[in-house]
């Protein structure tokens, strides 16, 4: 409500009460505010931490009268934690929870500052506007809604701000799991990001919900041979038996394994297309992934295992044959098929190659069904009469691979409306992040009626 006289020139009488502001009115300058800091996570400790976003969240819930914690792992890793008590705490608490990080970005690739919050076209932009600012934001303004206007959900809601999601969450909900479990007492599912958002299929709006995700496995290749001089013939050569570990690792071609989730999506666009779905057809395959526009980048990254070489590091001199030589592989694996992986993995990289854990997490599959899914798919339909509501496997990981060491299953919920032009896969980790203002306020809106029913 304005501050401003009303329009007939009078004083508000004293007895009338200020409306105190909605989700939807907080929600676009909490997102903005939070594109400003700068939450970079490098993966190396050498970022800013996520102290100053940490603080900002603590500041959002105390002015509303919450009484969060904050906790470091480390200097300046910081999350946020805060139980919500329910209306009846005799049922299993949710985990409503996303990351303050954000992977780094190049500010002369962006058309504005990456960590400048502009608006612009309808949109905010920066650095964490879909991944997963946003939410952070939904999530912040539900909250603080729920204490302004005195509202509680059905259970009790443990909201969890994390740092450290974007390098594997050893500092963040990792760290929370082992040093702070009493935290999560009594939880058995989980909220969070990369699912809920729209679609066009075959001329119809569709909303993707997330219940499964790949395992992360980021490992190191060594491949140690015999130093000696550039000049000379050297048949224990480290870069070359590397090199062709890593290049054999890179151009297999990975056997398509369909899980329920994926299944379950693709008859979903058949029915929404009319196209046929075969899954011993490739073709048939491609031409559904082709239905789902620039989201076919998503889907199509979980029908299979993968495996991209991603760094090289050998050598000192042009004219040294070094005694070793080093790569690293991004590892995403199907939810079944870790120990699959490995084996695979040592037999393409073939003798001599010795493998090290960087980090390793597992993948998640979980039901397409029960009062959680029925309340969140109850959310979407409310605010998008008519719309479809489809499980899909995130070819990522997010925070739930954590929380699921607890016995806490994790879906992705964080809801938004998004023009069906809107290259949203794309922007993940990409150049010229944005998120739509109507996006952020039909996700608030999702949001606080999916908290009330769950």
């Amino acid at each position: 409500m304005s501050d401003a006289a009303p329009s007939d020139g009078l004083p508000a009488a004293p007895h009338e009460l200020r409306v105190p502001p909605g989700p939807q009115d907080d929600v676009v300058g909490l997102c903005r505010d939070l594109l400003r800091i700068d939450s970079s996570n490098y993966g190396d400790g050498s970022g800013p931490g996520e102290r100053e976003a940490a603080e900002y969240v603590m500041a959002a819930l105390t002015e509303v009268g919450w009484e969060p914690e904050i906790v470091e792992s480390a200097p300046r890793r910081a999350s946020v934690l805060l139980r919500v008590p329910g209306t009846d705490p005799t049922r299993p608490a949710l985990v409503l929870h996303g990351h303050t990080d954000v992977v780094p970005a190049q500010a002369a690739d962006w058309q504005v500052h990456p960590f400048s919050g502009e608006e612009r076209d309808g949109m905010l932009w920066g650095r964490g506007a879909v991944d997963m600012k946003d939410m952070d934001a939904m999530i912040l303004a539900t909250v603080r809604d729920m204490a302004r206007r005195g509202w509680r959900p059905p259970r009790d809601v443990v909201v969890a701000f994390f740092a450290d999601e974007e390098a594997g969450g050893d500092y963040g909900a990792r760290w929370a799991v082992d040093h702070r479990p009493e935290v999560f007492e009594g939880a058995t599912e989980a909220v969070s990001e990369v699912g809920g958002f729209s679609v066009e299929i075959g001329g119809r709006r569709a909303y993707l919900l997330q219940t499964a995700e790949k395992g992360l496995l980021w490992l190191r290749l060594i491949a140690h041979g015999r130093a000696g001089h550039g000049s000379q013939v050297n048949e224990e050569n480290a870069v070359t038996a590397l090199a062709g570990a890593v290049a054999r690792i890179g151009a297999f071609a990975w056997p398509v394994h369909l899980t329920p989730t994926v299944r379950a999506l693709l008859d979903g666009v058949a029915d929404l297309t009319g196209l046929p779905f075969d899954a011993e057809d490739p073709a048939s395959i491609d031409a559904l992934l082709a239905a789902l526009g620039t989201t076919r980048r998503f889907v199509g990254s979980t029908l299979c295992t993968s495996a991209n070489p991603t760094q090289l590091s050998a050598g000192y001199k042009a004219n040294v044959i070094p005694g070793s030589a080093e790569a690293t592989l991004d590892v995403r694996f199907l939810p079944a098929e870790e120990a699959f992986a490995d084996r695979t993995l040592a037999h393409l990289a073939g003798p001599g190659i010795a493998f090290e854990d960087v980090h390793r997490d597992i993948g998640l599959e979980v039901p397409f069904s029960g009062p959680l899914v029925d309340a969140m798919i109850g959310a979407l339909e409310a605010e998008d009469p008519g719309a479809v509501v489809l499980p899909y496997m995130l070819s990522a990981g997010t925070d739930n691979k954590s929380l699921a060491r607890l016995g806490i299953t994790g879906y992705g919920f964080a809801p938004l409306q998004l023009p069906a032009d809107l290259d949203f896969a794309g922007m993940f980790h990409g150049v010229d992040e944005r998120v739509p203002i109507d996006a952020l306020r039909f996700g608030v809106r999702t949001l606080e009626r999916f908290l009330r029913t769950c």
